[in-house]
């Protein structure tokens, strides 16, 4: 059973390129077989289902990942010595960031010297030669003298090292606060010699690796926005990464009156940098899947879109239907089933073809 609308491809002698090779038969139907359509960059592949999304653009903005950063701040006034890593330095887990230098750290650490001595003492003579009273108050106020200084910012193994000494010149104050995570340094705003406050912001520490971007639409769409779906972000609205969204906001900007949802993206090439304006694309859930093919197998022959389909050796013009197109793909509503076999890539040069083979049969 022949199609309701078939191009037959012939080629004359003079209008086949180099390198084609096909049969002609009586009917004047072209066969090309599979070597010849690979060694012509025509590619196939089958028609499946696909969920086909709607799509909403939104302008977003890239921000940091704060499940992935970490801020460096003194816990008590002091004062910067010395520091050992500068803006845009990639760090390690522990690694020692700047050295500062503290009364109280000093007043510190000479008591734990002073109740660690006392502590190893009374140990040492034991609970039958001391009383209970001074063998319980000694190893409370070592234990006290350990957590003001760990509290206070040194960390457990400088604490090892002054115990070890068991030197009270080492007691002068200086300690050092050290990365609590790998990352990029993002902002190391202050000076040598300054006087840092509690809670002063001394370096900020971020894994750039996977950033955030916070994208702004309307309520309207974002209620649209499923925890999970696929998005694209774009800085020159060229080249696209990929991403997901992890989280959508409740509350609207009081502003613009827009609600933000959070897409993760990962930062391939350090192609995104916190503060950088970008475009987003995201899908609006979950759609049911239906007959698509990709885009680039849909062309226009004589106005109506069309589908090479492979049977064979044989390269049919399929008439079709087609409906939405969506992230490359092309609803097909009819003219095509799962399983069919179709060219994606080389339908403009078959297109070619046929046009040529009806000039030759007009003639």
């Amino acid at each position: 059973m022949r199609y309701s609308i078939l191009f037959i491809l012939s080629f004359s002698l003079f209008g086949m390129a180099p390198g084609y090779a096909a049969d002609e038969h009586a009917d004047g139907l072209l066969k090309m077989d599979a070597a010849t359509r690979q060694a012509q960059g025509i590619r196939t592949a089958r028609v499946k289902r696909h969920a086909l999304s709607d799509l909403v653009r939104a302008p977003g903005e890239v921000s940091i990942n704060i499940y992935r950063s970490a801020q460096v701040t003194p816990r008590i006034s002091a004062q910067v010595i010395k520091r050992h890593a500068v803006l845009g330095d990639e760090v390690t887990k522990g690694q020692r960031l700047v050295t500062l230098s503290s009364v109280d750290m000093a007043d510190a650490q000479g008591a734990l010297l002073v109740s660690d001595r006392e502590w190893r003492r009374v140990k040492k003579l034991g609970r039958k030669v001391v009383s209970e009273r001074r063998y319980v108050a000694a190893q409370v106020a070592r234990q006290q003298a350990y957590a003001r200084v760990l509290a206070y910012g040194m960390n457990k193994t400088q604490i090892i090292a002054l115990l070890k000494q068991m030197d009270a010149s080492r007691a002068t104050g200086a300690f050092d606060l050290f990365s609590p995570q790998a990352g990029t340094i993002i902002d190391d705003n202050f000076i040598v010699g300054e006087l840092a406050e509690p809670g002063r912001l001394l370096f900020e520490i971020s894994d750039e690796s996977l950033l955030w971007v916070e994208a702004q639409l309307s309520p309207e769409d974002a209620v649209r926005i499923k925890r999970g779906v696929s998005a694209s972000v774009s800085v020159d609205g060229k080249t696209w990464i990929k991403g997901r969204v992890i989280q959508r906001h409740h509350k609207l900007n009081e502003t613009t009156r827009t609600q933000s949802i959070r897409i993760e993206v990962a930062n391939v090439g350090d192609m995104l940098h916190p503060g950088q304006f970008v475009q987003t694309v995201v899908q609006t859930g979950d759609a049911a899947p239906v007959v698509a093919v990709e885009q680039t197998a849909v062309i226009l022959m004589q106005g109506s879109p069309t589908v090479f389909k492979v049977e064979g050796d044989e390269l049919l013009p399929m008439p079709v239907e087609t409906g939405r197109t969506r992230s490359g793909f092309t609803e097909i509503r009819a003219g095509l089933a799962v399983g069919d076999e179709v060219v994606i890539k080389g339908a403009f040069l078959l297109k070619s073809l046929a046009l040529k083979s009806q000039i030759g049969d007009s003639d």
